[in-house]
């Protein structure tokens, strides 16, 4: 009996030792490893990408955000604000439908099929905003000239950047509404354009906080 108790109360003490260093392991030791490694070697990254202007966060390099007019009365959709260079549309993002106290940033696809009807129709009337939006004085827009990201949302519904193509097609537009030339808006357009991954992973994209925290610094300058 004493036996039996002794080797009960052995192995109790055991595994009390076995999960107290295995929290400490697992729970204190480890995450401090990683989070130094993640300061030292990836501080931009390990902090979350963050972008800042005038030595504030502004926002995360990863994740888009939208450029609109505030809503007037009535108004259930904003119109964009046309003094910024615009984004990817985000119409596939789903409602917050369990905490409506707090404003979260939703993630997700439309989930509906290339040959849908409501997003077929959501694709034309992007694609002719697009055309009106950004056929300005002695620079019209084409129908053909619209990428494919300039009219659909992406997987995540929040991406930050947009095709070289996309910006392009802005610029006549953006110089005008800041009374900027075209050819210095075309300018910052170019110098964030950024390459392939390697060379060759991806595609050439713009990240459009960036480029319009640029767009801004040239307007106060000018």
């Amino acid at each position: 009996m004493n036996t039996s108790l002794t080797n009960t109360a052995r192995l109790l003490v055991a595994g009390l030792r076995a999960l107290l260093v295995l929290t400490v392991v697992t729970g204190i030791v480890y995450p401090l490893v990683v989070t130094g490694i993640g300061q030292g070697l990836f501080p931009g990254k390990a902090n979350g990408s963050e972008i800042k202007a005038d030595g504030q966060v502004v926002g995360s390099s990863l994740i888009g955000q939208s450029y609109d007019l505030p809503l007037g009365k009535g108004q259930e959709t904003p119109e964009p604000d046309l003094k910024w260079f615009q984004g990817r549309p985000q119409n596939g993002l789903g409602t917050n439908s369990v905490n409506t106290q707090y404003e979260l940033i939703l993630s997700g696809a439309t989930n509906r099929s290339a040959d849908n009807e409501e997003l077929v129709q959501w694709v034309k009337d992007a694609k002719a905003a697009v055309v009106k939006d950004n056929s300005v004085g002695g620079y019209t827009v084409k129908p053909s000239d619209v990428p494919a990201d300039a009219v659909t949302s992406s997987g995540s519904g929040l991406d930050p950047d947009i095709s070289p193509q996309y910006a392009d097609i802005q610029v006549h537009r953006v110089a005008e509404k800041n009374g900027l030339p075209v050819d210095q808006v075309q300018k910052l357009v170019d110098e964030h354009t950024e390459g392939r991954t390697l060379g060759f992973l991806g595609e050439p994209r713009v990240n459009v906080l960036e480029l319009n925290i640029a767009l801004r610094e040239q307007v106060a300058a000018s």
